[in-house]
């Protein structure tokens, strides 16, 4: 795994940070996860992460570019993970996806997360949980008025109007968490007693 993070490092490829990946990979572990609908593959690191946790876990993960495709299917390959890793080339919001997930992970195109959720809900599991990545971004989201860049300040808005969409969404029940660059998880409202 060291020589996937390696890689990432050296080509500026955004990869889960080390303390959400563990969350993740804990969260998933405790809760039974066996099925998994990744948003955003990059090279593979997570999709690989998550499959590596147990034999029975299937995971379907999209990617739009091509480069990056290529080299999560080559990755794939190497940690021997192609019966349990399904990785599709395309927009997300472009691409059909049948059947339902124990759990949706969102960490692709920040401005389109809201996009992505009301798109993907849908395959949500009446108890599955959908978890998005990057909601601190780099601790930009608690202080927009800093940035001095337009484009970084309209994404870091689509951030925070994402997080207001999760709070203010009837339908679901979001916890924050301030682990690695800030992740929620999202359950249907009528689980929301359930522990998270």
């Amino acid at each position: 795994m060291d020589w996937l993070e390696e890689y990432a490092r050296e080509n500026n490829i955004p990869i889960m940070q080390k303390e959400g990946i563990e969350f993740l990979k804990n969260y998933i572990k405790e809760h039974n996860i066996e099925s998994v609908l990744e948003i955003g593959s990059a090279i593979g690191y997570s999709a690989i992460q998550m499959a590596m946790i147990n034999p029975d876990i299937k995971i379907t993960t999209i990617e739009r570019n091509k480069a990056l495709y290529n080299e999560a299917i080559k990755n794939v390959k190497a940690f021997d993970l192609t019966k349990q890793i399904t990785i599709i080339n395309g927009d997300a919001l472009d691409v059909h996806i049948e059947g339902t997930f124990d759990l949706i992970f969102i960490d692709a195109a920040k401005a389109q997360y809201i996009k992505f959720f009301e798109k993907y809900s849908k395959n949500l599991n009446d108890n599955g949980v959908i978890i998005s990545d990057n909601l601190n971004f780099h601790g930009l989201t608690d202080k927009p008025e800093e940035i001095k860049s337009k484009n970084l300040r309209a994404l870091v808005r689509k951030i925070n109007n994402y997080k207001e969409f999760l709070k203010n969404n009837s339908n679901y029940t979001t916890t924050f968490l301030d682990i690695g660059d800030g992740i929620s998880i999202t359950k249907h409202t009528t689980n929301s007693d359930r522990r998270l």
